[in-house]
């Protein structure tokens, strides 16, 4: 029978644990670089719950007025009663607003301005982990990473910037990397991609 020299045991456990953590560290840089570009050339921006509208009804300004989309994701005006709201372009709901109100007015010509943007759940950013403020934003086009890390503050001293991934939505959850801290700290420009509606930013801890 072999006898286990004293000490080797506790130096083998050692180097075992290393190499975990080693793979470990490598699955999590298995994620390919996020793509520079991304946005969408045919995005158009859609009415979320917690959106304000300005409906103007031309020559009839009695029917014209700011209402909020409620939580339910819909609308309620003067002779339109839960007018559906939530995904559609300012465009296609004036259309559906004249198909309402043309049961009542002759001809009616519905412009809708949106005044405060929230966007649908499916479409907004979520930051995740040790951002400095973790908070849901609203998507603009062309939003780009560091836009993002303006808004919730960078991240905290405890954060592994540049192990950082972006959770993409709108391709069946493909995940991406991300060099956060070359951004944020080093100033490093081409670490700035640009979002997608949808994404979810994941911040990891740092293990050192």
């Amino acid at each position: 029978m072999l006898k286990q020299s004293k000490g080797l045991f506790p130096k083998t456990r050692l180097v075992a644990a290393c190499l975990m953590s080693s793979a470990i560290l490598l699955g999590c840089a298995n994620h390919p670089p996020a793509p520079s570009a991304a946005a969408s050339a045919e995005y158009s921006y859609k009415i979320g719950p917690g959106d304000n509208l300005n409906i103007v009804v031309w020559r009839n300004p009695e029917l014209s007025m700011n209402v909020p989309v409620r939580p339910d994701g819909k609308i309620s005006a003067p002779l339109i009663d839960d007018l559906a709201a939530m995904g559609k372009d300012p465009s296609t709901l004036a259309r559906d607003i004249e198909k309402e109100l043309g049961k009542f007015i002759r001809d009616p010509v519905v412009t809708v301005i949106v005044t405060g943007f929230v966007g649908p759940y499916s479409e907004q950013i979520r930051v995740i982990g040790e951002a400095a403020k973790p908070q849901i934003l609203a998507y603009k086009q062309k939003m780009t990473i560091l836009d993002v890390m303006i808004a919730v503050g960078g991240i905290t001293d405890f954060a592994d910037g540049n192990r950082a991934t972006i959770l993409r939505t709108s391709e069946n959850n493909a995940q991406y990397s991300v060099r956060l801290k070359d951004l944020v700290k080093r100033g490093d420009v081409s670490a700035n991609v640009e979002m997608k509606p949808g994404d979810v930013l994941i911040i990891p801890q740092s293990w050192f």
